[in-house]
C-alpha cells in the first residue's frame, strides 16, 4: 500500500517561491535592459557610433580580458579602492565611537562635520593637482575623503542608539567604561557600522575611478579616458561594463560579509526566515 503524500506546508512553499523570485527578478531585469540596449542600437534609434550594440561592447570586453594591460589597470583600480576604503574605516570608526560616546564632543564637532560632509569629493581634484599631484596619493585621498563621511555618521548614530537601559544595567553590575564599550556599545553599533562600510565601499570605488578618469592615475578610468580620446567607443562601453561588474562584486562581497558578521542580529535572522 502506497503511503499518502503529505502536502507541503504553505509557509515553506511561499518562502521557496520568494527565494526563487529574489534571484530571478534581478536576472530578468538585467536581461531585459541588455536586450533593449541591443534593440536600440541595431535599429539605429541611436547611432552605433554613439552607442555600440550590447553584443559589440561585450565582445570588446572579452578581447580586453585576454590582455595583461587590462588586468594591470583593473588591479590598479582595486588597489586605489581598497586603500581608500581601508583608511576610511581605520579613521571613521574610532572617531565615530569617540564622538558618539560624548554629548559634548558630538555638539562641538557637529558644525564642522555638517559643513564638510556635503562637499562633493570631485571638487577637490584641482586642489589635489596642485598639492599631491596626479599619483596614487591623490586617488587614495579622494576615495578616503568620500568614504569617510557616511561611515563616520553611521558609527556615531550606532553608538548613540545604544539602549540606555542596557548601559545602566552594565553600570549596576559594576562594568567600567571600557567594559561597557566592548560588551554593550560596540555589539549594538556593529549593524550601523556594517551598513556604513557597505555604503562607503561603493563610494570609494566611484571616487577611485573618478580620480583615474580625470587625473590620469593608472587604472580603468585612465584606460577609458584614452579610449574616448581615440574614438574607440566600443572600448569605452566595455570598460564601463567592467567597472559596473566590479561595483556589483564589491556590493555582493560586502553584503555577504555583513550577513556573516551579523548572523546573530534579528534583521539577518528575519531576512533568512
Amino acid at each position: 500500500m502506497v503511503a499518502p503524500v503529505q502536502p507541503e506546508p504553505v509557509g515553506a512553499s511561499r518562502v521557496r517561491a520568494a527565494g526563487v523570485a529574489s534571484v530571478l527578478l534581478p536576472v530578468l531585469s538585467v536581461a531585459a535592459a541588455l536586450a533593449l540596449w541591443e534593440l536600440v542600437s541595431r535599429t539605429n534609434t541611436i547611432s552605433q557610433k554613439d552607442l555600440p550594440a550590447m553584443s559589440t561592447s561585450f565582445r570588446a570586453l572579452w578581447t580586453m580580458l585576454q590582455t595583461g594591460a587590462f588586468w594591470s589597470a583593473f588591479l590598479h583600480t582595486v588597489r586605489g579602492w581598497a586603500l581608500g576604503l581601508g583608511i576610511a574605516v581605520a579613521l571613521a570608526v574610532p572617531i565615530g565611537i569617540v564622538l558618539g560616546s560624548s554629548d559634548f564632543l558630538s555638539r562641538a564637532f557637529r558644525v564642522p562635520i555638517e559643513f564638510l560632509r556635503p562637499i562633493p569629493s570631485a571638487v577637490l581634484i584641482p586642489l589635489l593637482f596642485l598639492t599631491l599631484g596626479t599619483n596614487l596619493k591623490s586617488e587614495v585621498f579622494l576615495a578616503t575623503f568620500g568614504a569617510f563621511w557616511p561611515l563616520l555618521v553611521q558609527t556615531m548614530y550606532g553608538v548613540r542608539d545604544v539602549d540606555p537601559i542596557a548601559l545602566d544595567t552594565g553600570r549596576s553590575f559594576g562594568l567600567g567604561r571600557g567594559e561597557r564599550l566592548v560588551r554593550i556599545t560596540l555589539p549594538s553599533s556593529v549593524p550601523y557600522i556594517a551598513t556604513g562600510v557597505r555604503i562607503s565601499s561603493t563610494v570609494a570605488l566611484i571616487l577611485a575611478f573618478t580620480a583615474e578618469l580625470f587625473m590620469g592615475t593608472p587604472g580603468l578610468g585612465s584606460k577609458l579616458n584614452v579610449a574616448q580620446a581615440f574614438g574607440l567607443t566600443d572600448q569605452v562601453y566595455a570598460l564601463a561594463i567592467a567597472v559596473g561588474f566590479l561595483g556589483v562584486a564589491v556590493h555582493l562581497v560586502t553584503s555577504a560579509l555583513e550577513r556573516r558578521i551579523l548572523h546573530w542580529h534579528p534583521s539577518q535572522r528575519q531576512a533568512q526566515a
